[in-house]
């Protein structure tokens, strides 16, 4: 299960090799949104996403003889690129499985760090994966259903709270829930009257749909502007951190999404 300690383990674990990132308020927004807005700015980690922090979190944390043959995981671009960089960290061969919707600039930078990339379609993602690991006996690193992976992220939340102890609620991007999953494990165990919300795209709204049924759902392939979020269907470990942790999940629409990059850039 997934602990206030092991998120506190990973971040000792990780602090050589990644970045603490900037929290950085943003204040043009504070007048749209009626609030103080701040940002911790995960672009600014190694690879430009979070991401780094799970892979490397789990790959530090398995014996050697796991990693020997090499490892494999299925993403939509972020997580394979941490998963490539920490491979090359151990001197080790990963190959990645992506969407053949993903964007050129995350296969190129994938490939730049020394790792294969396999292409193949969004919902297939996890079953080549799985092919792929039985033929060649690589060791699969998972984008989110993974405590260790859970954990690495939680060192976002820790260092939330650290910068900006008085913050009062944390927003996060949803797809698989291994972000929102950690970092709600850590803030619910230090300043449990912080909110968390999960926000995720409207039209893959996975999170929404299962919370509301009650258990998992599966929902239908679609494109979306957040294109690292369009995993189909909550993590098995993941969900019931949510269900229990998390006190909201807001379906956000197209037209939001694309409001907010106009606004932003």
């Amino acid at each position: 299960m997934l602990t206030l300690e092991k998120i506190q383990a990973a971040k000792i674990k990780l602090a050589p090799y990644i970045y603490e990132t900037p929290v950085i308020r943003l204040y043009g927004l504070d007048d749209i949104l009626g609030c103080n807005v701040f940002i911790k700015a995960e672009n600014m980690q190694k690879t430009n996403s979070f991401k780094l922090r799970g892979a490397l979190n789990k790959m530090l944390s398995m014996p050697i003889e796991q990693l020997q043959n090499g490892v494999i995981a299925a993403s939509s671009g972020n997580h394979g690129k941490g998963v490539a960089y920490a491979a090359k960290l151990l001197n080790i061969q990963a190959t990645i499985v992506l969407p053949d919707t993903a964007p050129i600039v995350k296969v190129e930078g994938i490939r730049a760090l020394g790792a294969n990339v396999v292409l193949c379609k969004l919902a297939e993602r996890h079953a080549v994966t799985e092919r792929l690991s039985v033929a060649h006996n690589y060791a699969i690193i998972h984008p989110y259903d993974d405590y260790h992976i859970m954990a690495g992220q939680g060192t976002v939340g820790l260092e939330i709270l650290e910068q900006l102890p008085h913050v009062d609620t944390i927003v996060v991007p949803m797809g698989g829930g291994g972000l929102i999953s950690g970092v709600a494990t850590a803030i619910k165990s230090l300043a449990p009257h912080v909110k968390v919300i999960g926000a995720e795209p409207a039209v893959v709204s996975r999170y929404a749909k299962s919370l509301k049924a009650g258990e998992r759902l599966l929902v239908e392939e679609q494109k979306s502007l957040a294109d690292a979020l369009l995993t189909l269907q909550p993590g098995e470990r993941n969900f019931p951190i949510v269900q229990k942790l998390v006190d909201r999940v807001v379906s956000v629409e197209e037209d939001f999404l694309y409001s907010g990059m106009k606004i932003y850039y």
